[in-house]
């Protein structure tokens, strides 16, 4: 299975509202048979725009990044599902390359 990120930007909230949020993502990356590696918060801050999504009017927001290992074919979906939960203002999915060797360099 590939290695991918997450890139999910949540509305600015309470804790316990943004570790729910949390908490129904990475769920829904497991039920879609992911495998989840590790969870960083990069904290709360203002967005680079006003964003609009589900007729509310975001200008700050929590960013989080989370590492997981799934099948191509899930990433569609899971994106359609974020897309539609209300606490979610931007998800991006990135697949995340194989470390490139120093030994093939010819550079050097």
């Amino acid at each position: 299975m590939p290695r991918y990120e997450l890139a999910l930007v949540l509305k600015a909230m309470k804790r316990p509202e943004t570790a729910a949020a949390l908490r129904r993502t990475v769920e829904t990356l497991m039920e879609k048979g992911a495998v989840v590696r590790g969870l960083e918060n990069l904290g709360e801050r203002m967005l680079p725009y006003k964003i609009t999504k589900h007729n509310e009017k975001h200008e700050r927001a929590a960013y989080f990044l989370v590492d997981f290992y799934a099948a191509p074919s899930i990433v569609t979906g899971l994106l359609d599902h974020l897309n539609r939960d209300v606490d979610v203002v931007r998800p991006g999915v990135l697949k995340k390359d194989k470390e490139v060797s120093s030994q093939n360099c010819c550079g050097s």
